[in-house]
This record gives C-alpha cells, sequence and structure tokens, in this order.
C-alpha cells in the first residue's frame, strides 16, 4: 500500500504543495501572520474573563476608554485584512515569476479597491475586513497573472534612459500593464454593478458564497476531513499542513471575526471550526497531537533505544509543536506501526474538542496565538477560559492511550530486530571461528 501510494499519490499532493498559486496564498498570510496575532492578543486584553481584571481597569479608565485601545489595535489588524492580503498575495505570486512584486502587489490592492464599497466615511469595514478575503484573494491572483504577461510585452515597456534611479525605471515600465490591468477590472465591475443591479460587490459575495460556505466547513465531518488531510499526507512525507493552509487560512479570520463580535453582544459563538481550534485542540506539539507520542515514548518506550533517544531530542521542540524530528527520526513517514494512530488520534480529538464545544462545554475560540504556544496554555489563551487548558489535558491523555498499544508493538518488533541481529552477528562469529579452525588444521 505504502509502495502504490508513494508512486501515484505523492507525486500529485508533492506538485499541489508547490503549485505556484497555492504557494503564494499561503505565504501572503504567513506574511500578515503577526498583524492577526497581534489583533488577537488585542481582543485577549479586552475580553479576558477574570472579574478582579476587568473591575480593576474599569476602576482607573472607564469601561469604554481602555477597550478603546484593543478597538484601535483589531481596526488597525482585522480591520483592513483585505487589504493587507491583495497585497501580500499578490506580491508573492509575482516574485515566483521573477518580476516585480512590488508593482504587482500595488496594482493589485488597487484593482482591489475597483471593487470596493464605499460609504460616507470611505470604504466600508466589510470591504477592509475578513468579509473581502475571498475576493481579495481572486483579484490578487487575476490581477497579477494579467499584469505579469504584460509586463513581458516588450511593446508596452518605457524604457527610461540611462541614470534614472531604478525605482523610476520600474515605476515606468509597470506603468501600461497597471493602466490596463486596473482599467480592465474596474470596467468588469461596472458591468456587474449596472448590468445585474449589484452596487455591492463584496457584501454580496459574502452573503452569497462565503457566509454558506463557512458554515459548510462549520461542521464535524469537516473538523474530522480537516484533521485527516494533513496527517495523511505527512505519512507519506509531504507537508500537509502546508498544503491545507490556504483553505484553512480563507476560513480563520473570518470565523475569529464573527465568534468575537457574537461574544460580545452576549451571543453564542457561530463558528467552532478554526486554526486557533486546531491549533489549541488538535495540533498539540505538532501534526498528529505528537506531544502525547513523546509522552508514550517516555512511559513506555525507555529500553527502545531509537525511540528513546529521539524522544529525548524530541522533547523540546515539540513542547513549541515542532515534530519534524519525530516524523524523521522515528520515523513516522512511511511507518506502517506509528501511521494508524498518527492518523486515528487528532480525528478523536477533533471529535471530542468539537462536539465539548458544541454543547458548551468549553467555550469558542477567538483568539489566535502563536502557532508555537505550548499545549495547555494554547487551549486557554484560544478560548480565554480555563475550560479550554482542561480540555487540552484530557485530549493529551486520550491521545498517550491511543499511541501505547503502538508503541508498545514498536518495542516487541525492535526487541525481535535486536534478537535477529545478535542472532546473525552470533552465527557471524562461529563462521569466523570455524574458517579459522580450518586454517590452523591445514
Amino acid at each position: 500500500m505504502f509502495r502504490f501510494l508513494e508512486e501515484k499519490f505523492v507525486p500529485v499532493a508533492a506538485r499541489v504543495g508547490s503549485q505556484r498559486h497555492l504557494v503564494a496564498i499561503r505565504d501572503g498570510f504567513i506574511t500578515i501572520m503577526p498583524l492577526t496575532i497581534v489583533g488577537s492578543l488585542a481582543v485577549l486584553v479586552n475580553n479576558l474573563p477574570i472579574k478582579f481584571y476587568q473591575n480593576a481597569l474599569d476602576a482607573i479608565w472607564k469601561h469604554e476608554t481602555w477597550t478603546q485601545w484593543g478597538g484601535n489595535v483589531w481596526g488597525a489588524t482585522f480591520g483592513i485584512i483585505s487589504l493587507l492580503l491583495a497585497f501580500t498575495i499578490a506580491y508573492n505570486l509575482a516574485k515566483s515569476y521573477d518580476k516585480d512584486g512590488l508593482s504587482a502587489g500595488v496594482i493589485s490592492l488597487s484593482t482591489y479597491l475597483t471593487f470596493g464599497t464605499f460609504g460616507e466615511g470611505g470604504l466600508t469595514g466589510l470591504t477592509t475586513g475578513t468579509g473581502g478575503i475571498f475576493i481579495a484573494i481572486i483579484v490578487a491572483l487575476l490581477s497579477t497573472e494579467l499584469f505579469c504577461k504584460l509586463t513581458g510585452n516588450p511593446k508596452l515597456l518605457i524604457k527610461m534612459p540611462n541614470g534614472v534611479p531604478p525605482a523610476v525605471s520600474k515605476s515606468f515600465a509597470a506603468l501600461l500593464p497597471a493602466i490596463i490591468t486596473i482599467g480592465l477590472f474596474a470596467l468588469v465591475r461596472t458591468i456587474i454593478s449596472a448590468g445585474f443591479d449589484i452596487p455591492d460587490i463584496v457584501g454580496s459575495f459574502y452573503s452569497a458564497v462565503q457566509e454558506p460556505f463557512m458554515g459548510l466547513t462549520n461542521s464535524w465531518i469537516a473538523a474530522l476531513l480537516l484533521a485527516f488531510i494533513p496527517t495523511f499526507l505527512w505519512t507519506l512525507g509531504v507537508h500537509g499542513a502546508n498544503i491545507i493552509e490556504p483553505f484553512m487560512q480563507t476560513i480563520n479570520l473570518p470565523a475569529i471575526e464573527a465568534n468575537v463580535k457574537a461574544i460580545s453582544s452576549g451571543e453564542i459563538a457561530p463558528y467552532i471550526v478554526n486554526k486557533p481550534f486546531f491549533d489549541a485542540f488538535i495540533n498539540m506539539g505538532g501534526s498528529g497531537t505528537t506531544i502525547a507520542l513523546i509522552i508514550a515514548i517516555f512511559i513506555f518506550a525507555r529500553k527502545n533505544k531509537q525511540y528513546n533517544t529521539v524522544g529525548k531530542l524530541s522533547a523540546a521542540p515539540g513542547l513549541f509543536n515542532i515534530n519534524e524530528p519525530l516524523l524523521f527520526g522515528l520515523p513516522i513517514v512511511l511507518n506502517p506501526v506509528l501511521f494508524v494512530p498518527f492518523i486515528l488520534t487528532p480525528m478523536v480529538n477533533v471529535t471530542i474538542a468539537f462536539f465539548a464545544t458544541k454543547w458548551g462545554f468549553v467555550p469558542a475560540a477567538t483568539v489566535s496565538p502563536p502557532w508555537t504556544t505550548p499545549p495547555i496554555i494554547n487551549g486557554f489563551l484560544a478560548t480565554q477560559s480555563w475550560q479550554g487548558a482542561a480540555l487540552s489535558i484530557v485530549l493529551i491523555v486520550v491521545a498517550v492511550c491511543i499511541y501505547l498499544p503502538f508503541i508498545s508493538m514498536a518495542n516487541r518488533m525492535a526487541k525481535q530486530n535486536e534478537l535477529r541481529a545478535a542472532e546473525a552477528e552470533s552465527q557471524k562469529e562461529q563462521q569466523v571461528t570455524k574458517l579459522e579452525n580450518q586454517k590452523v588444521e591445514v
């Protein structure tokens, strides 16, 4: 089975993982990751559910005043997320073509704004915030493809004389492609608005496509698939997290914003499935909940030299959710013993965490801590509650119980291999001794 998958499936998965448009989307989100973390921490500061903390700050300053700080940070991060993505995705895609990434990013941002909706105070929050993510991604990809093709046309190149600063030369080289790209997308916007009577394209798209799509992904079946795909790909040596990251990010930021708004209004958070949910409860120690595998190794595999050595070396990185030493050191990749618990564990944990959140035992994830935040602490920060930390502990215990039988099996196999190796060595020594004796007799 592994040979078949390695020959037929891995090349396809590898091509998907390295597909330039998916890579551009992934890198675009990674570029703005510090801002999303800052925005999430502002939510934590504003909404930390500790009465003493809230009362102390209210006593120093009015509640509406000190929470304004967090609101300002949110507005400068999540509030302009679509604008940032329109730039960063285009920049990374253009760089993959060895084109001028800065010009492509600026043109993509301007092109996206041709689809924006302007209110009395300027652009609407739906256009700049998470509501426009899908359109920002589509526009960034299409406008950059067009721009890169146009910049390759020598007839559209405006050459400047020698001695002109490079920045000026680049801007004039991008002038005609920029005019054509922005003008064409503006024409498309005009046709859609006038011909189909859709004045608010971003809002209409959000209501018709993005919001229902997020609802479809906010299910137990979808959560199971999101837990299964990366671990399955990892067992074949393909970086599953990178492949699924663009999809996760498109549903992540809108879900977090919707949860924050609902909780601030005293309502139930509508979205369970998002990236903080997975980081806090599923990817503890890395894909496959491998923090539990490290604990299982320390409990049950001390006499297994390979597992014990790799476990010790992987403990420190695993505490910060980095599990490549385990994946390639044990290994888990193409390992017929460990690939079963590696895939099964996150699917069991995602089921427990999903229904624990759905039934109200644990608050929904509304804060996005750095993915390197250690387990249990991550659960507390993501849900802003002790219940999140407690659920993390329960899931680690469950995961250890799943891994233990397979570690025991690996131990037995290792002992058998050691016995076979010892027998082979003994037979080799006997043969050498026999040959030496024969030489002496001769």
